[in-house]
């Protein structure tokens, strides 16, 4: 899969991981509509495979999704530049979760596009756009 096109923002969302028989909680750094860089006391390893709860900020909506850890700084330093956590992607996340994740990404790069690679923002935009919802819902 190409990386040229996925568009990320710092997105800090409360995230709740229920995995080895226990739950903790962490924070999105970085959200995408694939993968999340989860701040957390207790990465998990490389490829674990876990179920995730991502709160919506200013909203009762969660976002529970299936992920796989892809990357985990368990031992490495726990500074600014490399904090304690993991990267995620999601394996099973349903289309209209996928549309949350994408419209907030939207909303706060959009205040910033002179620095946005605009087709980054189109192919956000095509993420957000719901076939179901109206016309004046869609905007």
């Amino acid at each position: 899969m190409s990386t040229e096109h996925v568009v990320k923002a710092k997105l800090k969302w409360p995230v709740s991981i229920k995995a080895n028989g226990s739950s903790s909680d962490g924070v999105t750094l970085n959200l995408s509509t694939n993968a999340a860089y989860i701040k957390c006391a207790k990465p998990l390893r490389l490829n674990e495979v876990f179920p995730m709860t991502l709160q919506v900020p200013n909203s009762e909506d969660s976002i529970e999704a299936e992920v796989e850890v892809v990357f985990s700084n368990i031992y490495g330093p726990d500074d600014d530049i490399s904090p304690r956590g993991m990267i995620v992607r999601f394996l099973d996340l349903a289309d209209k979760d996928r549309r949350i994740i994408a419209k907030a990404i939207f909303k706060h790069l959009e205040s910033d596009k002179e620095k946005v690679d605009p087709k980054k923002l189109q192919t956000l935009q095509t993420l957000v756009i719901d076939p179901n919802e109206t016309g004046s819902e869609a905007a």
